[in-house]
């Protein structure tokens, strides 16, 4: 009978510590749950601010080459407009000198558009640059910075 009640209290002692072993168990699953979900959260705000700057460059990048391609736009119109005028002046003019001076007209005409569309292209390239360095490259600091104070999880290193 004394060993039939050791046994049945080393039974019931083995079951209480079951027990207890069994829940602390679920409570490092619930906060191993909670680590995880605050680390897919700090990486998913990085990897929106990465995407923010990802598509201010972009949008940055595709202004500029709006500017650019209207620019070209409005000199090709532009010289097919001076080109056809010009033309017509030497075709239906008969005075000599009123040719002569269409002629110089127009290739001062041709080199002035020309400088002027080429300064329309710099200075949009050169806009773009300023924007790159002034938004662009504060952006990538501040993310930078960010991760430089986070310290690096031994799971990060290993990847």
């Amino acid at each position: 009978m004394v060993t039939e009640l050791l046994i049945s209290l080393l039974l019931l002692g083995t079951l209480v510590a079951l027990v207890l072993v069994f829940r602390q168990l679920q409570a490092c699953r619930i906060m191993l749950r909670q680590v995880n979900s605050h680390r897919i959260v700090a990486r998913s705000a990085i990897q929106k601010s990465r995407m923010d700057l990802m598509e201010v460059r972009n949008r940055a990048k595709l202004l500029e080459e709006t500017v650019s391609g209207g620019t070209s736009a409005v000199e090709k119109v532009h010289k097919a407009i001076s080109n056809t005028t010009f033309g017509l002046i030497d075709l239906f003019s008969r005075d000599e000198d009123f040719r002569k001076n269409a002629m110089k007209a127009r290739t001062t005409h041709d080199q002035t558009s020309s400088e002027i569309y080429s300064a329309v292209r710099t200075t949009n390239r050169a806009l773009h640059i300023l924007a790159d360095t002034l938004v662009i490259s504060k952006v990538e600091k501040r993310i930078i910075s960010r991760q430089s104070r986070r310290p690096r999880n031994t799971d990060d290193q290993s990847r």
